[in-house]
Parts: structure tokens; C-alpha cells; sequence
């Protein structure tokens, strides 16, 4: 594998659970990256979205970060969001996940206020020249407030380790556009679950997701059926799970995740404040999808 691109097929999203008083549950958190490396996710990625990263103080972070590289032990790359709304603060974490051993990092621009395009590429090049380890460009306006166009995300390549792309904008012709600009050599991830198919067919070198907390076997049968080039079997196993893709998208990761866990009998934590549990109306919804879903899934 490319040392400047660490990361290929699914690269799995663990959610930071809480106790009943707001702390982080780091045994119950440990417990689920091992479900997500025993169950053969390609990598593991900690402190994203699903990881509820805004959320988190330095410290919790910093321990989060460490008990994913304990628990992993080396077995599959480790990729630790580092994303902060001060450039200095990306620094920091940047720097603490290469040094607990981090195999690279995601870097998602937050920010209050719009920033220009000169400003994103200013703090992408301040973490990069504080690390040396590869990042990932992470675009997803839906969380992080901007959206980097496909031309600056082309710029922020010029930097040495900037090596990876992730798009989470939910657009395939942004994927596609990303693809005929960027060129066959350049990685980049799928962000948006329910176009996990389309972003493969776009060329993309692998998929960040949460699913794998509750659909690992239909995750990597679509990757596998996608890498023996057989569209049929992978146009068929994405549908099988395409309705629960929407349902974690549009009900937010972190609340949807944890519901499905304790639905499959998994001890998932609590949420932290303002995150309040699916309502039960949801639950029977995601309990529905679930029993809908394949629990062997055939790849030849």
C-alpha cells in the first residue's frame, strides 16, 4: 500500500459513547472498535461526525484518540479527525494523533465565519508542515458550514502530504467532476452513504462510514464485489442496504448508530447533550430496516 494513501476499501466511523453522567465510556468505546476491526473493516476512523468530535473537550479527544491506537494495536491503519475552529487547535490535535501513532489524519475546515479559499488553503498548510504523516481533505458542508469546491480541493493537493480526498457534499457529479479533474492517481473517499455505489462507479479508493457498526458483512460484500468489477452483484448488494444508508443519514449517525447497536443487543453508551435517543416511532422504523436487512450475505 501507498504510505501516502494508508487508507483503502471501508474505513469504519466508531461513535463515542457517554456514561449516564456526560463522560466518556472509553471500555464500552473500546468494545465497539474491536466489533469494527474483528468484523473486517479496512480501518478505523475515530473522532468524526459519528464520533461526535464538536462535542469533545482537548482531553477527551486525547483519550479517545489513544484507546483507538491501544485497542487497534497495529491490525488496520488508524485515521483520527483532528478538525478544530481554531487553525491552532487543528495543530494540536494533529500533531497528538501522530505522535499516539495515528496512520493519518482528516481535516474538515469549521469555522463561524465563511472562509476564502486562501484561508482554508492557509490551514491545511499549517497542519500539514506540523505533521508528517498523510491527511485527508474532508468536505462536507453540511456539518463543517463550507463547502470546498472541487478546483480548491485540486489546490490543497499542492501540499506535499495533503494526499487524500473526501467528498461528503451528497452530489455525484461533484464525485464524477472530482474524478476527470483530479486524475486516476489521486485517492479520494466517499463521504455520503447513500451514494456509496455511485462513488465507487466514480473510482473512489474507499468508503468512510458508520454502517459498519451494524452492516459490516454487506459493506465490504459491495467493496469486494466492486473491486472484481461485478456490477451486478454490487448493484445488488447496495440496495439490500440502501434504505438503512438513508435512514442513518437523515436521522444523524450518532443517534441512529447507537439506537441500532442496542437494537442488535450491543451496549452502545448514552448520547451527550443537546444529542437526544431516536423516538420510539424511530426505533420501530430502524427496527424494521434491520430485520428487512440480509443477516448472511452471499459473495462469490
Amino acid at each position: 500500500m501507498n504510505p501516502n494513501v494508508p487508507f483503502r476499501g471501508i474505513i469504519a466511523y466508531p461513535i463515542t459513547p457517554f456514561t449516564a453522567d456526560s463522560a466518556v465510556d472509553l471500555p464500552t468505546y473500546r468494545h465497539l472498535v474491536e466489533r469494527l476491526v474483528a468484523s473486517g473493516s479496512h480501518g478505523i476512523a475515530p473522532l468524526g461526525s459519528t464520533g461526535v468530535l464538536p462535542y469533545l473537550t482537548d482531553e477527551e479527544r486525547d483519550a479517545v484518540a489513544e484507546a483507538t491506537m491501544q485497542q487497534v494495536a497495529g491490525r488496520v491503519p488508524v485515521l483520527v479527525g483532528v478538525s478544530h475552529l481554531t487553525t491552532a487547535g487543528a495543530v494540536r490535535h494533529a500533531r497528538f494523533a501522530e505522535q499516539a501513532g495515528a496512520a493519518g489524519v482528516m481535516v474538515i475546515p469549521m469555522s463561524y465565519w465563511k472562509l476564502t479559499d486562501d484561508e482554508i488553503f492557509r490551514h491545511f498548510d499549517r497542519v500539514a508542515s506540523a505533521i508528517s504523516v498523510p491527511i485527508m481533505a474532508y468536505n462536507n458542508p453540511a456539518t463543517g458550514g463550507l463547502d470546498m469546491s472541487p478546483t480548491l480541493l485540486k489546490r490543497l493537493l499542492e501540499i506535499p502530504n495533503v494526499t487524500m480526498i473526501k467528498e461528503s457534499s451528497g452530489d455525484v457529479q461533484r464525485m464524477q467532476a472530482l474524478r476527470q479533474l483530479l486524475g486516476e492517481d489521486v485517492a479520494f473517499y466517499n463521504g455520503s452513504n447513500p451514494l456509496a455505489l455511485a462513488a465507487f462507479a466514480a473510482g473512489a479508493t474507499g468508503w468512510c462510514t458508520a454502517a459498519p457498526n451494524l452492516i459490516p458483512e454487506l459493506n465490504l460484500g459491495l467493496y469486494k464485489a466492486v473491486q472484481r468489477q461485478n456490477l451486478g452483484e454490487a448493484r445488488q448488494l447496495f440496495y439490500q442496504q440502501f434504505e438503512l444508508l438513508q435512514f442513518i443519514v437523515a436521522k444523524g449517525l450518532p443517534r441512529a448508530i447507537k439506537a441500532g447497536l442496542e437494537l442488535q443487543g450491543q451496549p452502545a453508551g448514552e448520547l451527550r447533550a443537546p444529542l437526544q435517543p431516536l423516538t420510539e416511532t424511530e426505533q420501530q422504523e430502524l427496527r424494521r430496516i434491520l430485520n428487512r436487512v440480509p443477516q448472511e450475505v452471499a459473495v462469490s
